[in-house]
């Protein structure tokens, strides 16, 4: 069969109309791999203030899975829509290396993060590091000043998606990495 030679992927996709839950249910249903970035948020409820875990950026999700399957379950469902590169209109595809990265730190929930988009960053202005200690150890990223942070932060990039900045880190836990 034509689907079982065809590797899994990691895809940027959108849910519109805020229906992320919903995808990742029906996704999980199909036993396709799904995460999408999440962070707590306190909100009222009934007058109570209650922390609640909400998606760092509605319609947002990625899915891993071969394209065959992709496109099944795309054909069932509507509002699942892939996000392309606005340069070249091709679908955006995330190597695994990048995703677990981004996977590894966004899948804390750690109220520290920061999220931007990809225009909101200058990733080039910024030293490819390496975090050699704590609980992000072995993690590499950009080590650059963002808006609304004091200090430098560890930046982890989905290219062209979403960026997450992580909690300040101790200058002796990071290593510059050669290019």
């Amino acid at each position: 069969m034509e689907t079982e030679k065809e590797t899994e992927v990691w895809y940027a996709m959108r849910a519109t109309y805020r229906r992320e839950p919903d995808a990742m249910r029906l996704l999980e249903k199909e036993k396709l791999g799904c995460f999408i970035p999440m962070q707590y948020k306190i909100s009222m409820k009934k007058g109570k203030k209650v922390r609640v875990l909400v998606p760092v950026v509605h319609n947002l999700l990625f899915v891993h899975a071969r394209p065959a399957d992709v496109k099944r379950v795309k054909s069932k469902v509507t509002y699942l829509q892939y996000i392309t590169d606005t340069r070249s209109g091709q679908k955006i595809i995330i190597p695994d290396s990048e995703m677990q990265r981004f996977i590894a730190v966004a899948g804390t929930y750690n109220d520290h993060l920061m999220y931007f988009q990809p225009d909101e960053l200058n990733l080039s202005k910024g030293t490819k590091v390496r975090i050699i200690g704590g609980d992000f150890e072995g993690q590499e990223g950009i080590f650059l000043k963002v808006k609304g942070a004091r200090d430098r932060r560890v930046v982890i990039a989905i290219q062209g998606v979403i960026a997450v900045a992580m909690a300040t880190i101790h200058p002796d836990l990071i290593e510059v990495v050669d290019s």
